[in-house]
């Protein structure tokens, strides 16, 4: 799964780069994409250095050595792998959020985004539109958004707290439109932690109760299970 769904975003990024001469591109963080990315940094004939990337959340206030930080993780997997054109960082614990939500805002915005890469949460999030907070018809292209206690639990199950205190109350995140206004998604979703949030995105209802439904309005989506993440479907 992991392989398939690198192979598809290196291929959006090589054809992005050969008829536009750059490309632009979204990166999720998280232990479910630990291979994805692994499997996208080691894809052949990727030209990185024409490629800008960027991520889609970081908890307010953390700073960028935090082991938990998102900054760190795809510093340490992505951007010093491959190198890229340009390496965007969203600071959680800018002296000014807003300001820096404001820049990177505008970083988003200065041309069009080819790739989105992300994950579906346990509770069905996008980034960091949990349930509570999700917009589908969001007119801010990146908040600051309050954490679902779900969200915050999963964190400390994939062991990056030691316990939900720990874990920060709120965080930055791109919102749902702005993840969805890109030429391709390609949603990586493993592991049998997430095969409820799995079926209600693709047999629930579209609602932002499980905000990953709302996948199924993006003609321009393509979504990767495995057999784990996938235990719970109907064609199973």
């Amino acid at each position: 799964m992991a392989a398939a769904a690198a192979a598809d975003a290196a291929q959006v990024l090589r054809e992005a780069v050969a008829k536009n001469g750059a490309a632009r591109a979204i990166i999720a963080t998280g232990n479910s994409q630990d291979l994805f990315l692994e499997k996208l940094t080691q894809a052949p004939d990727v030209p990185w250095g024409k490629v800008a990337l960027f991520h889609m959340d970081e908890y307010l206030g953390m700073p960028m050595t935090h082991p938990a930080s998102f900054r760190k993780y795809l510093k340490e997997r992505v951007f010093d792998r491959v190198n890229p054109a340009e390496a965007h960082y969203l600071e959680g614990d800018a002296m000014e959020p807003l300001d820096a939500i404001r820049t990177y805002t505008e970083d988003l915005a200065s041309a069009p985004i080819d790739l989105c890469c992300l994950g579906i949460g346990e509770n069905g999030h996008l980034a960091f539109n949990d349930p509570p907070v999700a917009d589908f018809a969001d007119t801010e292209a990146i908040k600051i958004v309050k954490l679902d206690e779900g969200c915050r639990q999963q964190q400390v199950g994939e062991g990056h707290f030691p316990n939900l205190d720990a874990v920060p109350m709120y965080a930055i995140t791109l919102t749902i439109p702005t993840l969805c206004k890109v030429g391709r998604m390609i949603a990586v979703v493993p592991e049998r932690r997430k095969a409820q949030a799995v079926k209600d995105s693709l047999e629930g209802p579209i609602t932002t109760s499980c905000p990953g439904s709302f996948l199924r309005r993006q003609s321009h989506a393509v979504l990767y299970l495995d057999g784990d993440s996938s235990s719970l479907l109907k064609a199973n």
